[in-house]
């Protein structure tokens, strides 16, 4: 039981999801969460591997946990092609000092919940689901570990309850919400590379990438000297490859030097060790109702993850009338836009990587930023690596220039964007 005196913060965050918010604001903060991940079984191949850039970096560096973080991770400086004849090369990612980190999901999402917990004004609930949600009264329903109903209110409610969000399904309910959801029709699954001869079987220090122009493999290092392999393709083509023999054919057709690196046994194993997992992109708008409630993460803009964003900020204090519809003004553009972004780097990572057009482009757009690095600057640049200033819709607008080879390139791509 908590004082009526004191502002209560009621937060629902799934297992898999990213733990934020700004506690040192809110007098009483309360989570709810279903499961404690740092003692649960959780079921591997259900989650894509996190790679960190210079975003989620200053995130963590505001809140001090930027060293704690990034000294549990290990740098990929380059994309790493494998092509299917076994020939590799690789694609910067920008100037030597521009990288991305490879950090484990479940790790990081530890860290960031024991930092939660050491907070004095919060308190988690664990084995708690919420099945209720009225956002005008602030009652909540949650169903307990016990499985008994219990109800509380509150004077402000985060929904960070991922894409299918209950707290979300209040917003619904209000007119002029709107809300759509979509399926891309391409699925994906979690593979393991194990040391060898306790080392990393390939190069550690890269994005490794099987591009195959509609699906595509990636791999990325673990501090244990694994690697996480990612095999993202259209769900009919999973569905065909029913018997270890036609999944052993497959990968000898197509990712033939990824055999030896994953094990004939242990890929005839793995592959149908969980089915194939779908992706959802989800865009809503607004993100608040008054100063009741507000929608994060997922519950507010899930995406694909091949840019994979996520962060949320705003910055005016304690006043929830004026911090909550600023909060859906400035982010719903950039949200909707990064989802838009994601969607075609994907297209991106599969097939334009195979381009020698792309290639080159790639290290002319390098070369004019490392000479003009404040006038000519490559979106992978922007989005990910550099520039956390410029918002994602500005990335997006077919007017916005983003080098001098690759404006026409922006125009004719937001044709996608608009399918």
């Amino acid at each position: 039981p908590v004082p009526s005196q004191f502002h209560r913060l009621i937060v629902r965050i799934i297992p898999s999801g990213g733990l934020a918010g700004n506690l040192m604001y809110m007098k009483k903060c309360y989570f709810y969460i279903v499961s404690d991940i740092r003692i649960s079984n959780a079921t591997s191949g259900r989650s894509i591997n996190l790679a960190l850039s210079h975003r989620g970096r200053q995130a963590l560096k505001a809140i001090g946990m930027e060293d704690q973080v990034v000294s549990q991770g290990i740098p990929m400086r380059a994309r790493r092609i494998h092509a299917p004849s076994g020939k590799k090369y690789s694609i910067p990612y920008g100037t030597n000092s521009q990288y991305i980190l490879s950090v484990d999901r479940a790790s990081l999402n530890k860290e960031l919940l024991m930092a939660a917990e050491k907070y004095s004004n919060s308190k988690v609930y664990f084995g708690h689901k919420l099945q209720y949600c009225n956002v005008e009264s602030g009652l909540l329903t949650f169903l307990g570990s016990d499985q008994t109903s219990k109800e509380i209110t509150c004077d402000l409610i985060v929904g960070c309850d991922g894409a299918f969000s209950t707290v979300r399904k209040q917003f619904m309910r209000q007119t002029r919400f709107n809300y759509s959801q979509m399926y891309i029709p391409h699925g994906y699954m979690e593979l393991t590379i194990l040391p060898k001869n306790g080392n990393f079987a390939m190069e550690p220090n890269y994005l490794h990438i099987w591009p195959r122009n509609t699906f595509m493999m990636i791999a990325l290092p673990n501090m244990d000297k694994s690697f996480t392999c990612t095999l993202f393709m259209s769900f009919e083509d999973f569905e065909m490859l029913k018997t270890g023999d036609q999944v052993l054919d497959f990968f000898k057709t197509y990712f033939p030097d990824s055999i030896p690196l994953i094990g004939e046994h242990e890929l005839k194993n793995d592959y149908f060790r969980l089915p194939a997992q779908a992706m959802i992109s989800v865009k809503c708008s607004s993100y608040h109702i008054d100063c009741r409630c507000v929608l994060m993460g997922d519950a507010a803009h899930a995406i694909v993850p091949f840019y994979g964003q996520g962060m949320n900020a705003v910055s005016w204090g304690n006043l929830f009338s004026v911090c909550l519809p600023e909060f859906s003004r400035l982010r719903v553009p950039d949200d909707h836009a990064i989802s838009d972004l994601a969607m075609y780097n994907y297209i991106e990572m599969r097939a334009h990587v195979n381009s020698t057009w792309f290639i080159f482009r790639k290290y002319i757009d390098n070369f004019l930023n490392a000479l003009l690095p404040s006038t000519i600057i490559p979106l992978y640049t922007m989005v990910r690596s550099t520039f956390p200033t410029v918002p994602s819709h500005y990335l997006a607008s077919p007017s916005f220039p983003l080098c001098l080879f690759c404006a026409y390139k922006n125009k004719r791509d937001m044709g996608y964007f608009q399918t």
